[in-house]
């Protein structure tokens, strides 16, 4: 193995140890306090919603990847992909640990669909960096038509099944409108 790969590999354990330590020290759960481990919750309104390995949420982390690796591309294109994809995921962890901090958690239950939310299991913050990580790499290998569909139809399945994206995510954090939520509550 070369040297560089050895240390990118280090450095991704490294950060997400690191971000699985802090959401940890911070109070989250390992795992659903229900105390199982599923691969995918359906329902938006299941108290194991973002308590396990994937969630109708999941998509928009993925999403995530794709921007992150379009924007990196744009503003870092001379660094080597390897430390793009270690800035991505440190601006991915850092965001996990953002999340699941008070403050955001209750601006999500105030602001957004996600009115019982309580936070990420750390398992389900490992899983969303793990989702990153695929949209940063099948942004990385796909043609740029084909990363651009691929995020539309990220966007789009959620909106039509969950009436929930990572778009209206953002602009429910940021700019709250009551029309929006109460399209959102059905």
């Amino acid at each position: 193995m070369k040297r560089n790969t050895r240390t990118t590999l280090f450095a991704v354990y490294a950060i997400v140890v690191t971000a699985a330590a802090i959401l940890l020290a911070m109070g989250r759960p390992l795992i659903c306090k229900c105390g199982t481990i599923d691969l995918w919750v359906s329902s938006t309104t299941s108290a194991k919603t973002s308590q396990m390995l994937a969630d109708w949420y999941s998509p928009s982390h993925m999403v995530h990847g794709f921007l992150f690796f379009g924007f990196l591309w744009l503003v870092a294109r001379r660094w080597p992909v390897q430390r793009r994809f270690l800035a991505a995921l440190l601006i991915e962890a850092a965001w996990e640990v953002t999340e699941n901090t008070p403050m955001i958690i209750n601006r999500y239950r105030e602001a957004t669909a996600s009115f019982g939310y309580t936070g990420d299991s750390a398992l389900n913050s490992l899983s969303d960096i793990a989702m990153m990580s695929l949209g940063f790499l099948l942004a990385r290998k796909l043609p740029l038509w084909a990363a651009v569909a691929a995020v539309v139809v990220l966007e789009m399945v959620p909106l039509y099944v969950i009436r929930d994206n990572l778009t209206l995510n953002v602009w429910m954090l940021l700019a709250p409108n009551d029309a929006i939520r109460a399209w959102q509550a059905g």
